[in-house]
């Protein structure tokens, strides 16, 4: 079976990203191969694990490998591979059309990248290596089938705007890559892909931990009889022999000492399908009860998708050096999702499934050490080098909170290793140790605010009696910090306060009984105005009582101490959770002129509806002092625009 061509357009996303690395991305052109190479590596994998599933798969597993061909005389350089193949509708979607989300954030990161390893590192995250072969090829054919099927698919291109695609009957097992070689630049012969020398040199350097043979022919001076004369006009004769270029030793399974950085940089890259380096490598074995190996890599940067819903584990299951699966949630914790590598365990079944795994004593075991070694390893990095612990925490801190939530057992450790901004630095960040050894004689709580941006924080009228008593507050401004502030109740004996909830007493003990009378008197004098404010303002809040908390502004809006923030609320209903709507307490400063004139005008004029326009322009005023959202912005507007009109 035979269909026509079909010519088809790259998606708008497609085109522009492969115009950007074909031009401007890549410095390093040897990247091309160990991308080819870890696909085909990838794809036996998978139908080794396959075939062992479904023992009617119509696959041949005998002698999975890779193969390198080269004709020098067409310029073509050829990666073909037995393992799992392509569907028509697979080489579409996985080659024709470019990955599902996050197209134009990299097209705005590639724009912003200052020079090309920034940009090689980026592709890297976006997972589009296949398009680096453009670098060095003018024309590219792929030729695929899927395992168990019958017809194969023939996808080609040059790389401009379009492709083509057609089902043929005539297609050997496997993924075929064709690279259609540019012409040879004798200036820069270092990239000559046509040449033997070149192409072992490429597979040693970023392949020779794969897994399955890398083959190649190559032709070799053929040995001469002994009653075998040589003459000047005799054509020199060759022999071709099969050589196979990667010496299949899992990195894992060797000692440390025995890899260089240079190793397990390259490794790195195959399991993450990364262009940067790790920032930190994590070697472990365990023997005793369950026995394990495991290669971890802490990555120097955040992938693009690691918000995602689409975002995948980055640990890879072995058995007894048998490949299992290559997203295997169930040894990583969800916080940890960052975390690259590969885990070979020696007592699981080969026939293992997700499902098998999540009930499984060893799995859990394997999972409880990993993270723990993980956390432990960001502590050591905290304490030895703190550059290296910024990028750790600048690239994955957020992930890392979540930790807090979820994992009550390694909640100290996600504690130490956490760092937040602060009213101490305008640069650095705080850990909560650092704040307990600068906090005041008599200070037993650790005071914190959340919000949107520091700017917004900080110029919040909760802040103004710490900031006049010089105390630190952490500024907490990512989602995640809503939440697990309400679960983590202290660190090192201290509690947790926010300062936007509940009463705040900063008195000293003198200060508290040179304070008690002269508030006594406030409360007699403000008792009747802030009866009437509580039952004017009953839509909007529970209680009106005099603050202690604020020094300039007129007002601002506290929950209780256990109450939900509007943040909170606001992010469980767009999750879809249905929450109560809690009111909160506004709470004035009997100092400022605004409450002094409102007590005196309701001791004069009780009930006026123009003091209750006022109580309604004092709330929404406090309200959007702290960021909040108004109601009904139109009526705002509009009684403070008709309080204007009044005025002039």
């Amino acid at each position: 079976m035979t269909t026509g061509i079909e010519q088809r357009e790259f998606q708008t996303e497609t085109r522009q990203i492969l115009d950007l690395m074909i031009h401007s991305v890549y410095s390093n052109k040897d990247t091309f191969l160990r991308e080819l190479i870890s696909n085909s590596s990838d794809a036996l994998d998978k139908l080794k694990l396959e075939a062992f599933r479904d023992k009617d798969l119509e696959a041949d597993t005998s002698d999975l490998h890779i193969e390198l061909a080269v004709d020098k005389d067409t310029r073509t350089l050829t990666v073909r591979d037995n393992g799992i193949g392509m569907s028509r509708d697979e080489v579409i979607d996985l080659i024709g059309t470019l990955a599902k989300s996050g197209t134009a954030e990299l097209r705005r990161k590639l724009r912003e990248a200052k020079d090309a390893a920034a940009s090689e590192e980026l592709i890297g995250q976006f997972g589009i290596g296949f398009y680096s072969t453009f670098m060095v090829a003018d024309k590219v054919t792929l030729l695929t089938r899927k395992a168990g099927e019958k017809h194969g698919t023939r996808w080609e291109s040059s790389g401009e705007s379009t492709y083509t695609i057609e089902t043929i009957d005539d297609a050997p097992q496997g993924t075929t890559v064709m690279l259609h070689l540019k012409p040879e630049d004798v200036e820069d012969h270092l990239y000559d892909y046509a040449a033997e020398n070149k192409l072992r040199e490429v597979v040693k350097r970023y392949s020779d931990f794969i897994a399955y043979p890398i083959r190649m022919d190559v032709e070799r001076p053929a040995p001469k009889s002994e009653d075998e004369t040589e003459t000047e006009t005799d054509t020199p004769k060759t022999v071709v022999e099969t050589d196979t270029l990667n010496s299949m030793k899992a990195l894992w399974a060797r000692p440390k000492d025995d890899v260089t950085e240079d190793e397990y940089n390259e490794f790195y890259k195959h399991v993450s399908h990364s262009w940067d380096d790790p920032l930190e490598v994590i070697p472990m074995k365990a023997e005793g009860t369950f026995e394990y190996q495991a290669l971890l890599f802490i990555p120097s940067h955040a992938p693009f998708d690691l918000f995602s819903r689409e975002h995948r584990a980055g640990i890879h299951l072995y058995v007894k050096r048998v490949f299992i699966m290559d997203d295997c949630e169930e040894l990583m914790p969800e916080y940890l999702r960052f975390v690259k590598g590969v885990v070979d365990a020696q007592d699981l079944s080969l026939n293992v499934s997700r499902e098998i795994l999540q009930q499984d004593r060893q799995i859990r075991a394997i999972r409880r050490r990993l993270t723990k070694k993980v956390l432990t390893t960001i502590k050591d990095i905290m304490s030895a080098d703190q550059e290296k612990y910024r990028t750790v925490w600048s690239q994955f801190g957020r992930v890392l909170k979540e930790g807090l939530l979820s994992d009550f057992d390694n909640r100290e450790t996600l504690l130490e290793i956490s760092s937040f901004q602060s009213t101490n630095s305008d640069d650095e960040q705080t850990t909560l140790a650092q704040y307990v050894e600068r906090m005041q004689d008599g200070q037993e709580q650790i005071f914190y605010l959340t919000g949107e941006s520091r700017q917004q924080l900080e110029a919040s009228p909760h802040m103004e009696a710490f900031r006049a008593r010089g105390l630190e507050v952490l500024l907490l401004t990512d989602p995640v910090d809503e939440m697990w502030v309400t679960s983590v109740p202290e660190f090192d004996g201290k509690p947790l306060q926010s300062i936007a909830k509940g009463e705040v007493d900063l008195d000293t003990e003198e200060e508290k009984k040179d304070a008690e009378a002269k508030r006594e008197e406030q409360d007699k004098e403000f008792a009747s105005v802030l009866s009437w404010l509580t039952t004017t303002l009953e839509e909007q809040v529970k209680q009106v009582r005099l603050s202690t908390r604020l020094t300039d502004s007129p007002a601002c809006i506290v929950g209780d101490e256990f109450g939900m923030t509007p943040a909170l609320e606001r992010m469980y209903r767009a999750s879809g959770q249905q929450v109560p709507h809690f009111k909160r307490i506004l709470e004035l400063n009997p100092t400022h002129p605004l409450v002094e004139g409102l007590r005196s005008a309701h001791a004069e004029r009780g009930d006026d509806p123009g003091l209750a326009e006022t109580a309604e322009l004092l709330y929404g005023t406090a309200l959007l002092a702290e960021g909040g959202e108004l109601e009904d912005p139109a009526h705002f507007a509009k009684l403070l625009a008709n309080r204007l009109a009044r005025t002039i």
